[in-house]
């Protein structure tokens, strides 16, 4: 099994967007000196708590800065956009990092609904046209012939000797079946709709498209923190409740921190809630976030586990992704 990475940039207490990017560069170099597999920077819009919002300029520093690890969307939000200009955009960050980029694609919106329409913006189309966006740029960024034939005579450029890995991002059936009808590989994200993770993905093997050429590959998106003092992992949960908690109250601030966790006046439902299997994230000491890893991969058949991380301090944050380095075995590339 392979680990990788999302990151979001989060911005943290008492940080601003600017920080947050330099955390981003920062821990994709120490995360591909470590042995992760692939590093995916998220798209976000119109957010106050993360710095994320146009993955391809990131990949283009983060590829910049590395040398081993896999680079990629998580996820170009293709519902927004030319699936032309996306294969463009993916092809030439092939082209400057060869056999290094991924473009995994999302259809959810990323923002709120004024948000997807300025990004939008005179695009007519509507979600329904999803489908045919994905087929177009398949085509497009593996220099074949698209499915929309008033583009069928179009060259895309610049050429390039290798294809960016495209994957399709999900967090609800449908866009899992998409994955399954392209016979392109699925990373679901399990910190948003876990009690859906195992049966999606045991469907999307089941419905697999192997007239595409290719085997299915699964990838669970897991919200995982590990540290090696217990007090500290029940601060982190704590702060990461109290942060659920405003979201859910509406509030758009940066995370919690430790000490504000710690004072916070929780509720015995809501100390309940956090402690739940039933959870979307995982925390807790590195062996124990571990053994909860590997039955999520037995449970659900995933071929690869991507963990995202945010903490209110950078340096747990780091701490983390080291820790579970460790844990899984991870060996620095030679």
């Amino acid at each position: 099994m392979q680990l990788s990475v999302l990151d979001q940039s989060p911005i943290g207490p008492g940080e601003d967007a600017a920080t947050a990017v330099a955390h981003t560069i920062e821990l994709a170099s120490r995360c591909d000196d470590l042995g992760y597999h692939r590093y995916w920077l998220a798209e976000h819009h119109a957010s106050k708590t993360l710095a994320s919002s146009a993955p391809e300029i990131l990949i283009a520093r983060v590829a910049n800065e590395t040398r081993h690890i896999r680079v990629g969307s998580g996820g170009v939000m293709l519902s927004h956009y030319s699936p032309y200009k996306v294969a463009e955009n993916f092809r030439l960050l092939e082209v400057m990092y060869p056999g290094r980029i991924d473009l995994g694609v999302g259809r959810a919106p990323g923002s709120d609904g004024v948000t997807a329409a300025a990004l939008a913006y005179g695009n007519k189309l509507g979600i329904e046209y999803y489908p045919t966006k994905v087929r177009d740029m398949l085509a497009w960024v593996s220099s074949e012939k698209p499915y929309s034939e008033a583009f069928g005579n179009l060259a895309v450029s610049p050429a390039a000797e290798s294809v960016p890995e495209v994957w399709v991002l999900a967090s609800s059936p449908d866009s899992a079946r998409y994955a399954a009808y392209f016979g392109l590989p699925l990373s679901f994200a399990h910190f948003i709709a876990p009690e859906q993770a195992t049966k999606v993905m045991h469907t999307y093997r089941a419905e697999f498209n192997r007239d595409s050429g290719r085997e299915p590959r699964a990838a669970l998106g897991v919200f995982a923190i590990a540290h090696d003092d217990p007090d500290r992992v029940d601060l982190l949960r704590r702060a990461r409740e109290l942060q659920k908690i405003r979201r859910e109250s509406g509030q758009q601030r940066p995370a919690p921190t430790l000490e504000e966790a710690a004072a916070h006046p929780f509720t015995d439902k809501q100390i309940e809630r956090m402690r739940s299997k039933r959870s979307r994230q995982i925390i807790g000491e590195p062996e124990a976030v571990r053994a909860e890893i590997e039955a999520l991969v037995v449970a659900s058949g995933a071929d690869e586990v991507v963990v995202l991380t945010i903490t209110p301090s950078f340096v747990d944050r780091v701490r983390s992704y080291e820790l579970l380095a460790g844990a899984f075995g991870l060996s620095p590339p030679t």
